[in-house]
């Protein structure tokens, strides 16, 4: 995993002015906890990326379970932290206005464990079923799987809305799709 650059960075800039233009007063305390936790790890991570992503060979052989808890509050770079605290915004402040901040801070510590353990047992699957061990070796970081799952939440508490994709009104249920392609093309890995 490739090292990322510390301080502050075109889409750390970004992202608090985006923040800004909100407005810390309108964001929900756990959404914004969330935000402060993702910010602050970034400009001062844990450990060095290649120590916290989540891997099957770092976490399952080697047992560094510490790994699902520091994973996916690290990212690789500052575009990997804009786009997903960007998502974490918006998710965070519909939901968590609805499902009230206990309930929500709650669904948050539980994704960000289980996203983890859904990529590692996918990544499992992979070296069974393509008989490719390297899958073990694969190793992430970032807040995406939680966001996702958020996601598929969100559409659960509201349904039938349309999203705005670059532009593009999309229908809420297919817009996590769409969002996870565009994400790829604008920021591949």
């Amino acid at each position: 995993m490739e090292r990322r650059q510390r301080g502050v960075s075109a889409g750390l800039l970004l992202l608090l002015y985006q923040i800004s233009q909100v407005g810390l007063q309108n964001i929900p305390s756990v959404t914004l906890g969330v935000l402060v936790l993702n910010i602050f790890l970034f400009l001062n991570p844990v450990r060095p990326l290649s120590e916290v992503c989540l891997s099957v060979n770092e976490a399952v052989h080697r047992k560094n379970w510490q790994r699902l808890l520091l994973a996916p509050f690290h990212h690789a770079d500052d575009w990997h932290l804009y786009y997903n605290m960007i998502s974490m915004l918006w998710k965070g402040i519909m939901l968590e206005r609805k499902l009230k901040s206990i309930w929500f801070a709650y669904i948050i510590a539980v994704f960000s464990l289980l996203i983890g353990i859904v990529y590692m047992v996918l990544e499992l699957l992979l070296v069974i079923v393509l008989d490719d061990p390297s899958y073990e070796m694969n190793c992430g970081v970032g807040f995406s799987g939680v966001l996702f799952a958020l996601k598929v939440l969100n559409n659960y508490y509201n349904p039938g809305r349309v999203s705005s994709v670059f532009g593009l009104p999309i229908s809420s249920k297919y817009a996590c799709w769409v969002e996870l392609v565009a994400i790829h093309l604008i920021s591949p890995g």
